[in-house]
């Protein structure tokens, strides 16, 4: 896995450390075991004031979205998934420390919110990947799910992301890092994705395809909406660059999908993205779905992870002997 600085032509080769087997989360950053403590403090943690390996060791998926309500919905929506015991109302956010991000843990599941746009998820990703670290996870796979504006295709259908897009459709994300311009791949796991698809095909009514994912730093001026304070273009220019993303193979819109891509793959991580879309941009800018429409749509994506992670668990087939035994 390699990939080029913007100022240079030489490779960058990513390392995992790999012992008995596992996969661990790698960290590229030499200053971290420097540090006699490391807070991360968006997230009201720190490896002295808390037992990382204690607390989240056993994490094996990790699960992310815009939205605090959303995360705590896919929490108790596992809880209940996975049988565990308790209950999911009594659920603590692990991050109630602060008022960036919510976090909660669901057995092997981390569900985590990550706010909205490219710094926002950036932060949480920095201290979310060092934690993962601290804990001494392995093999972790980190899917980030929500909401994003479709092209060309019906509202209510899920995006499964093969490339993470920018706004001229290219497979990179440009990260500016003191006075220079870092040029990173966007490409997820492809493997994953698939996998991904698959599971989709075993839920009745629920349309799924796989395509590029253009992220963009603005949700009016940057997606080319019309409604905006400021637009200074057109409806025929606007349609002729939406699509020309098309065209491109883009077939989603969001605001986090690059940078997301782009940290995962540096740190090793099997990483997905899934969004279900909640209008055609080809065909309008603003949502006019109900808001009983927009909740249905907004558990599709959750409702997919939810049988992706029960299938690597071994409890859906045990599920379905289960049902097959009560008949």
């Amino acid at each position: 896995m390699t990939f080029f600085l913007a100022d240079s032509n030489k490779p960058i080769k990513t390392e995992r450390k790999n012992y008995g087997g596992s996969q661990l989360v790698y960290v590229k950053n030499p200053h971290l075991d420097l540090m006699d403590e490391d807070i991360l403090y968006h997230l009201d943690l720190g490896t002295k004031t808390h037992n990382l390996p204690a607390m989240f060791g056993d994490i094996k998926f990790v699960c992310m979205g815009g939205s605090p309500n959303r995360m705590k919905a896919f929490a108790q929506f596992m809880h209940k998934e996975l049988g565990l015991k308790g209950d999911a109302k009594d659920m603590t956010d692990i991050c109630a420390g602060t008022d960036r991000y919510c976090m909660y843990k669901v057995g092997p599941v981390l569900s985590i919110s990550h706010g909205m746009g490219v710094p926002s998820i950036s932060i949480m990703l920095h201290e979310l990947i060092k934690l993962l670290h601290h804990a001494k996870c392995c093999d972790v796979t980190i899917i980030r799910i929500g909401t994003s504006g479709g092209l060309g295709i019906e509202p209510g259908c899920v995006v499964i992301t093969d490339k993470a897009v920018d706004s001229f459709f290219k497979p990179q994300f440009e990260q500016v890092i003191l006075d220079k311009v870092v040029v990173r791949s966007t490409e997820l796991d492809q493997e994953l994705a698939e996998e991904l698809l698959e599971c989709s095909r075993e839920i009745e009514d629920f349309p799924t395809l796989v395509g590029h994912t253009m992220c963009t730093y603005d949700f009016y001026e940057g997606q080319g909406r019309l409604d905006g304070a400021l637009c200074s273009f057109s409806n025929e220019k606007k349609l002729e660059y939406l699509k020309r993303a098309y065209d491109a193979g883009v077939r989603n819109i969001e605001m986090e999908s690059t940078v997301f891509a782009a940290m995962c793959r540096l740190c090793g991580l099997k990483a997905a993205v899934v969004c279900v879309t909640l209008l055609d941009r080809l065909e309008g800018d603003q949502i006019t779905a109900s808001h009983e429409v927009l909740v249905e749509y907004q558990r599709r994506p959750q409702q997919l992870i939810s049988m992706f992670i029960k299938k690597r668990l071994g409890l859906w087939n045990q599920k379905e002997l289960l049902d097959n035994a009560v008949v």
